[in-house]
């Protein structure tokens, strides 16, 4: 595989080059391509959240308010989403309306994206597939909520055999796709410790800003110790710069513990998780449903708990991620 030198504002770093094919299908807003030209900072966010995260009006605040944080930290918003045969890099705000207010918008994923841009229409991209958009445009920072990882119980089953191998792609992803990620650790309906093992094998370097655990999405603290421990996002950028400039092809993982009063403990709502799983199970929900499902029964379960802190780890993220671009531009 060749490598080019991107050269821009005094660095030089080594680049995985971009398949010709995703290159030829990028729009980008002119806000992102003069930000990128010019080396100024900018975070990409994906469109799942508005389209299958929360309901409208709620999912149109949030995406303005995601795009709010990234401004207010002096990064450039860029929400990618699939729209007509297209990979749109940075929705104009009557896009982020019409995305908030269609209906039917499939999924998009890296198994997806070809079918999605062939059928046309609108689709919303996940962790996966803005990875592929952002890598593509030369955006190298990501902010998104909380990471898929491996699920418990996807190794082995109750019984002592073989079990579903539920394994989220977001981790392949992050092994072959050279883009940071910002989030707030693995969801805690995960197995968070298997979750950090997977990243390891895969050469996925974690690490957590201001905290000696991974924190697990609701939860500061997962009760993993975190790889690697920074203090700023300056700190992370060191890291991230250094990762991405040697070429090693992977993504790293940038976790934010949820603000602390806006958490929900970990002994407050594990427990919860607890009784969601078992439901789960005998209601034989599993797959692609089993995310979805866990996370409307706990927002019930919490009397919508977890929802307030999934609203306020998004904004965070994306706070921290322009954080990150900033220190990483300069």
């Amino acid at each position: 595989m060749t490598r080019e030198t991107v050269e821009g504002r005094g660095r030089t770093e080594s680049r995985r080059p971009v398949p010709a094919g995703v290159a030829s299908v990028l729009r980008v807003a002119p806000e992102v391509a003069d930000a990128l030209r010019r080396g100024r900072p900018v975070v990409a966010l994906e469109s799942t959240l508005i389209t299958h995260g929360f309901p409208y009006p709620e999912n149109l605040s949030i995406a303005r308010g995601s795009e709010s944080e990234v401004r207010a930290g002096g990064a450039v918003p860029a929400t990618i989403a699939v729209r007509d045969g297209r990979l749109l890099i940075g929705l104009e705000d009557v896009e982020l309306e019409t995305l908030a207010t269609a209906g039917g918008v499939a999924k998009v994923a890296r198994p997806t994206l070809a079918a999605s841009l062939a059928r046309g229409g609108w689709g919303a991209t996940t962790v996966s597939a803005t990875m592929i958009a952002a890598h593509a445009a030369g955006i190298r920072v990501f902010a998104t909520g909380g990471i898929g990882g491996v699920h418990r119980g996807a190794l082995v089953n109750a019984g002592g055999g073989s079990g579903s191998l539920d394994i989220s792609a977001d981790l392949d992803e992050l092994a072959r796709t050279p883009v940071a990620v910002v989030s707030a650790g693995p969801k805690l309906i995960l197995d968070v410790a298997l979750t950090v093992e997977a990243l390891e094998t895969r050469g996925v370097p974690l690490l957590t800003i201001g905290g000696d655990e991974v924190p697990a999405f609701w939860a500061r603290r997962s009760g993993v110790p975190s790889p690697l421990v920074v203090a700023s996002p300056e700190e992370a950028a060191q890291i991230a710069g250094t990762h991405l400039g040697l070429a090693l092809g992977s993504g790293l993982l940038v976790c934010v513990p949820v603000p602390a009063g806006d958490e929900v403990p970990r002994e407050q709502i594990e427990p919860v998780i607890e009784r969601a799983v078992a439901e789960a199970a005998a209601a034989g929900i599993h797959g692609a449903a089993l995310t979805p499902w866990l996370l409307a029964r706990i927002a019930d379960l919490t009397a919508d708990a977890s929802v307030r802190a999934n609203l306020a780890l998004i904004r965070n993220n994306a706070r921290v991620a322009a954080g990150l671009a900033a220190a990483l531009a300069s």
